[in-house]
């Protein structure tokens, strides 16, 4: 169970539930959302210090507030997500999320602990009070992701103990080791353990069938990784929650919304989610209130979608202050300006107090704090041009490369011959080939592994960043040696962010300073400081505004199938480690 803040002394609520005292504010005139009967009730609202203590009339309260019969639904919620990868730090992702009408969020910050170790997560955690957004953090399960991945420092079963027991975490992170968990492997039944009956999530991408049972005993309890109906049916049969992702990179829900569109009982299981998204993203269709527009789009219907982001998420965390509009519940409410299909935010209460009107934040939320953090802007000596060549080893050498696909992180292992010049094998702008290198960073030895990647959009020059999931090492995808020398160097100089460079010269870059994956920039500068980069990346010859964010994938090797950390080729679906060249 979760804390509940500020919750008054019972009686005073029991006094104003009674209408014995008057409310503290009361929203009058709502169609108010019923999560419980799936209906619209007509109806007023009373709260008392923050918690919702009458649904119905009659009530009175010191302050009033007409809805003008508009929707009043309960604050969104968000099941699964990296705040990081929105590259603010949660004081100025709350400022962005909150007038989209997210109240909650169960965030992961593997990200920063991989990058930053214990320290980072607590950054996460004393950033994040204080805000219009409640965010609790899940406890890192997988520091690194896989053997083959180089954290700052690695995370186990004692340190995952030590953030639950202090508060800092209230819930196990997914468990992305799947491998190891079918397997009852020690070092993952031990994080499971340490959880001690919280909530465990999971990560289990293609998992089916004995697998699929193995996992669940475990002690894993949802997924967010399906991508098919087939797969996510499969899940829910056996009693999984499922998460219907639709983030930046990877957009899942067009092919998973019709399992609740075909059977709406099934929102009882399955939550929409965001996981990995960019403030491009945001800025383009929102937070929550986008997965919701998007699910009615696609056939759900409107109060099986709304609890999907509401009152579902709740229950899968416990959740029980939150969720609904009703006796007892938190008062995170938000007044619409039309109904459930366009949901445009207007009003947002947090705990009872207005924090949005208009869609506009009313109070400004005070800078982060940025402490020292390990890891952070540390410098690492990047490989030359040099460096990067690839020499064929034979003549009948085959060359290994990743193969990716628009809008998800998932991939194949692509056999091909290499281009070859003066014994080299070298970028192919024609079959869209482009050279890629991870350099270790997050303990300064400058490790880099190279291989080769299909289809990813750029046809010259590089494009390097930090933000390579999971160990956020520096990667870099280029079509020379000498463009993608000059992202890796500038890349090094910042201690972290994202780079372009054409014919050996940077043409674009940006500081990540916060452990080389957030900017310490509110969401409006941000977006104004990052939107050179679509141009810097269209110059480079790829239309694709997602690159980027794929290209932070492909590094995890916990995502089947062939995926590049500093160590070399990885391939969790095909015994792990995998040479360059196919002899």
């Amino acid at each position: 169970m979760y804390e509940v803040v500020g919750m008054s002394d019972t009686k005073e609520l029991l006094k104003a539930a009674r209408k014995e005292e008057p409310a503290d504010i009361l929203l009058k005139n709502a169609r108010v959302a019923n999560l419980f009967t799936m209906e619209f009730e007509d109806s007023d609202v009373a709260v008392k210090n923050g918690i919702i203590v009458g649904v119905g009339k009659g009530y009175e309260a010191r302050e009033t507030f007409d809805c003008g019969g508009k929707v009043l639904v309960p604050g969104f919620i968000e099941g699964h997500m990296h705040i990081e990868s929105t590259f603010m730090v949660p004081r100025n992702f709350a400022a962005a999320a909150a007038p989209h009408g997210t109240a909650t969020v169960m965030a992961d910050p593997h990200e920063i602990a991989n990058t930053c170790g214990m320290e980072g997560v607590r950054f996460m955690h004393e950033e994040s009070k204080d805000l219009p957004v409640d965010i609790f953090y899940g406890a890192p399960s997988c520091v690194p992701a896989s053997y083959f991945e180089t954290p700052r420092e690695p995370l186990g079963a004692e340190d995952v103990k030590t953030l639950l027991d202090e508060g800092t975490c209230t819930h196990l992170g997914e468990m992305m080791n799947f491998v190891g968990a079918c397997d009852g492997a020690d070092d993952v039944m031990a994080k499971i353990k340490a959880a001690d009956g919280k909530v465990v999530t999971g990560h289990a991408p293609g998992v089916t069938g004995a697998d699929l049972a193995a996992y669940i005993i475990s002690g894993a309890t949802s997924d967010h990784e399906c991508s098919t109906a087939k797969e996510a049916l499969e899940k829910l049969s056996l009693g999984m929650y499922v998460m219907l992702r639709q983030g930046t990179a990877t957009r899942d829900l067009a092919n998973l919304a019709p399992i609740v569109r075909n059977d709406p009982r099934l929102c009882v299981r399955c939550m929409a989610v965001s996981d990995d998204i960019s403030p491009a993203f945001m800025k383009e269709r929102g937070h929550l209130d986008g997965c919701l527009r998007e699910l009615i789009a696609a056939g759900v219907d409107e109060m099986s979608a709304l609890r999907m982001v509401t009152l579902t998420p709740a229950e899968y965390f416990k959740l029980d202050d939150r969720g609904a509009i009703a006796p007892g519940r938190i008062a995170d409410m938000l007044l619409l300006g039309g109904g459930l299909k366009d949901c445009e935010v207007k009003n947002v209460w947090k705990r009872g107090v207005m924090t949005v009107a208009g869609g506009k934040l009313l109070k400004e939320i005070t800078p982060a704090v940025i402490s020292p953090l390990p890891g952070n802007r540390e410098t690492v000596r990047m490989p030359s041009a040099e460096d990067l060549a690839v020499r064929i080893p034979n003549v009948s050498a085959k060359l290994r490369m990743i193969g990716t696909q628009k809008d998800s992180v998932v991939t194949q292992t692509l056999v091909a011959e290499p281009l070859a010049e003066n014994g080299f094998a070298v970028a192919d702008a024609l079959r869209g080939i482009a050279k890629i290198a991870v350099v270790e960073k997050n303990r300064g030895t400058g490790r880099t592994a190279i291989g080769f990647i299909k289809d990813l959009g750029i046809t010259k020059g590089a494009v390097a960043s930090s933000v390579a999931h999971d160990a956020h090492n520096f990667t870099c995808v280029g079509m020379d040696d000498e463009s993608m020398a000059a992202a890796l160097a500038r890349l090094s100089e910042m201690g972290g962010g994202i780079v372009a460079a054409e014919d050996g010269e940077v043409i674009f870059s940006h500081a990540l300073p916060v452990g080389g994956l957030m900017s310490l920039q509110p969401f409006d500068e941000l977006l104004e400081a990052l939107a050179p980069f679509d141009d810097a990346v269209a110059q480079l010859g790829c239309a694709d505004k997602s690159a980027l964010m794929r290209l932070s994938f492909m590094s995890l090797s916990v995502i089947p199938a062939l995926k590049l950390t500093d160590r070399g080729y990885f391939d969790i679906s095909d015994g792990g480690p995998k040479e360059l060249f196919v002899k």
